[in-house]
């Protein structure tokens, strides 16, 4: 079983933080579409025949599309890709992008997940951000959903603002719990040079927070959860039981993915490409008869790596067998000193031949990683 991403890059307005690639002139829409589906067609041998579990509209915004755009790309789908019997079929939405028509009309095309980007549910906050919607809005939307028969619902959350308090992060925390979604993700805000947020700070108008502050923030997140009944399966992703993202789960797994549109990345095992970041550039191309990507095939070094990175920030951790099986690595014997440190610490626990982080080496997941990444110049 495969995923398919779809990547939609267009966006209402320009949020303060995010650095995705997408374009609010949204005037080549159409032909960005019939580029997808010609995408869709050229690339229909990418996954070898495999069925689609999951299917995840990711941007940008996807909730932009209108209901002839979205049934134009799931013909598109349909008619190159088999599906399992009930795939995950997610998309992105902004909450004032959540008409009632439009709840109507993606359950109309099978779509049965929806990730909401709330991001907080404080009108001042939102403002800061550049979001599109109001707090009044984030609240109704959920509701709305649930009234057109959605069941599945996750909420994005963002952490480590600045000018956002323990209190007020704390707040919004508890008011997306009484929501009660199957699904929140939350993320620690990160400050990129591209972004109008780079720009400030670059400027000295607005500071990165304090990392003891992040690590709070973080904290509280992990206690309220828990307290509330979900499971920290990830580390930015906490969930009902039962309600993982299954489409993400396929990343960290490292399940076969194909991804459509601009800036969208595949991955087969093999190698990984990536399509060019360039609206026009892409549409063109596609038009002519060509994918416009790169594609970097994975050394040794690449797969051990994407392996001990993504699966320590799982709930499922490391398994070390495999590690020793698949690419001969002994990561135990070749950290004993470091790994018995981290234990004696009490960040990581080594059971049934399994690597996990403890609640407070999920503090340091990136570090610790990172500290166990192989070099095959010299492991090989």
């Amino acid at each position: 079983m495969a995923g398919l991403y779809l990547h939609i890059p267009f966006c209402k307005q320009a949020c303060h933080y995010c650095d995705f690639h997408f374009s609010t002139s949204q005037q080549y829409r159409a032909d960005l579409v019939r580029a997808m589906i010609n995408e869709l067609r050229m690339q229909k041998n990418y996954l070898q025949g495999e069925s689609l579990d999951t299917i995840y509209f990711g941007g940008g915004t996807p909730s932009l599309l209108t209901t002839p755009e979205m049934e134009t790309i799931f013909e598109g789908i349909h008619a190159n890709y088999p599906t399992t019997d009930r795939p995950e079929i997610t998309l992105e939405a902004n909450p004032d992008d959540l008409t009632g028509n439009k709840l109507a009309a993606l359950k109309q095309f099978g779509v049965n997940r929806l990730s909401i980007g709330i991001q907080s549910f404080d009108d001042a906050i939102l403002k800061f951000l550049n979001r599109g919607h109001d707090s009044h809005q984030a609240m109704r939307c959920v509701r709305d959903a649930r009234a057109a028969g959605f069941d599945n619902l996750s909420i994005d959350l963002i952490y480590a603002i600045p000018g956002q308090d323990s209190d007020t992060w704390e707040k919004n925390v508890h008011k997306a719990l009484l929501l009660a979604p199957e699904h929140l993700s939350s993320y620690s805000l990160t400050i990129e040079e591209k972004t109008a947020f780079g720009k400030w700070q670059r400027t000295g108008k607005i500071q990165a927070v304090e990392e003891e502050l992040v690590a709070g923030q973080f904290e509280r997140l992990m206690d309220m959860t828990q307290d509330a009944g979900y499971e920290h399966y990830e580390i930015s992703n906490f969930c009902k039981p039962g309600f993982h993202s299954r489409h993400n789960t396929s990343y960290w797994k490292q399940k076969n993915y194909l991804g459509i549109g601009p800036s969208a990345h595949s991955y087969d095992g093999i190698s990984r490409q990536f399509n060019v970041s360039n609206n026009a550039f892409y549409s063109k191309a596609l038009e002519q008869g060509s994918v416009p990507f790169e594609r970097e095939v994975l050394t040794k070094e690449n797969k051990i790596n994407e392996y001990i990175f993504t699966t320590l920030r799982t709930a499922w951790g490391c398994h070390l067998e495999k590690v020793k099986l698949d690419f001969g690595i002994d990561l135990c014997q070749k950290n004993r000193a470091y790994l018995t440190a981290l234990q004696e610490k009490k960040l990581v626990v080594i059971e049934n031949d399994i690597l996990k982080l403890t609640r407070s080496g999920k503090l340091l997941a990136d570090k610790i990683a990172s500290d166990l990444f192989v070099d095959e110049r010299v492991d090989s």
